[in-house]
């Protein structure tokens, strides 16, 4: 039985390499870019820094 993934990337951008993931047990959004040798991971945030949630549909 093939594991499921958990993370989906929702948006993606080439400026180096910039994209959304969305977690899809917990809806937290992360923002990921990397350029050359370095990259970095963080919660995306909203306008009053708490983490942007897409609402996760049951299967």
């Amino acid at each position: 039985m093939a594991k499921e993934k958990r993370f989906e990337k929702v948006y993606s951008q080439d400026l180096g390499t910039m994209m959304i993931l969305v977690d899809k047990e917990t809806g937290v959004n992360y923002l990921f870019a990397s350029s050359g040798y370095a990259g970095g991971l963080t919660p995306l945030l909203d306008r009053e820094g708490k983490p942007v949630i897409t609402p996760i549909v049951n299967k």
